[in-house]
């Protein structure tokens, strides 16, 4: 058997949204699964990833095969990663649900889509990446007692994101240590009307909200220190035209929301940001992903 699968990047907490609003884009990793004997890991575009049975994606598998009290005698995984890592796209996410939706399609598939929704979450501690990496679109999730509980929409075809990916990594790690351990009910407040108006501005293409519901009081600011030159990027993206900008998932990534008839936005600010010395951060135009992770399988002997 060879499964094959395409799992989008996500971008999550869109703002105010903290582990709790994510959206998939149009940028993937593919994973091929094969039944081996041993553990193998080949990267098929030479990005160095962990080899063997440290690979996330086996170490899922593994993890999901244990669950279900069956032995997994070996894998042979080949990536291609097009999600770069440590940048707050849902690298980790990708493999996770790689490899339970690969693991799961090996044992005959006993879990349903939902058990993956809520096994891949329960795995992150969180489903702003795993959920729309699964499912596409936008995704409001919350977790309660090991399940999600989401509400999905497509994202509409006139919304473009484009992804400025700076040129170093920001730990999940280092970016949740930097967070207060306590907020105001005011914060909380603010938080919790932006959210809100986040999700259903995107349901309704009511983009002009955009600029004041991607505003946040939990992470934000304390994540901006640790991005350097992101304020600055930040202000001459809306200076352009972007709707709004966030810093996406726990970083170091910057997300900038447009409209697709903004077709100077990406070259405007590549300029700016050639002149003002961050010329080796990448700009990344992308759509929206409303299909979410994709297999293919092909059974042994098949034609």
């Amino acid at each position: 058997m060879r499964i094959e699968l395409k799992i989008p990047a996500t971008s999550a907490n869109i703002g105010a949204g903290f582990d709790s609003l994510g959206l998939a884009v149009g940028m993937y990793n593919r994973v091929i699964l094969e039944p081996w004997e041993g553990a193998e890991v080949v990267s098929l575009d030479g990005v160095p990833v962990p080899a063997g049975e440290n690979n996330l994606i086996y170490k899922t598998a593994k993890y999901l095969f244990d669950i279900c009290g069956r032995p997994l005698p070996g894998l042979r995984i080949q990536q291609e990663n097009n999600i770069p890592m440590a940048r707050g796209l849902g690298s980790s996410s990708a493999c996770i649900v790689a490899g339970l939706m690969g693991g799961n399609r090996l044992m005959g598939s006993p879990l349903s889509r939902e058990d993956i929704i809520h096994m891949a979450a329960t795995m992150e501690g969180h489903p702003d990446n795993s959920t729309p990496a699964i499912l596409g679109g936008q995704v409001t999730a919350a977790i309660e007692n090991g399940r999600v509980f989401y509400c999905r929409q497509k994202l509409r075809e006139d919304l473009r994101l484009m992804a400025i990916i700076p040129d170093f990594e920001l730990k999940t790690s280092a970016a949740r240590a930097a967070l207060p351990k306590e907020v105001s009910r005011a914060d909380g407040v603010f938080n919790l009307s932006r959210a809100a108006l986040m999700a259903m501005s995107l349901a309704g293409g009511d983009y002009k909200n955009l600029r004041v519901a991607a505003q946040d009081k939990l992470h934000q600011p304390y994540r901006l220190e640790l991005i350097p030159g992101a304020r600055p990027v930040m202000d001459c993206a809306l200076e352009f035209g972007a709707y709004c900008v966030y810093i996406s998932g726990a970083g170091s990534t910057l997300m900038a929301m447009a409209g697709a008839d903004n077709t100077g936005l990406f070259q405007r600010l590549r300029c700016w940001m050639d002149g003002q010395g961050y010329g080796s951060w990448r700009l990344v135009m992308l759509e929206p992903d409303n299909d979410g992770a994709q297999m293919t399988v092909e059974e042994e002997g098949a034609a």
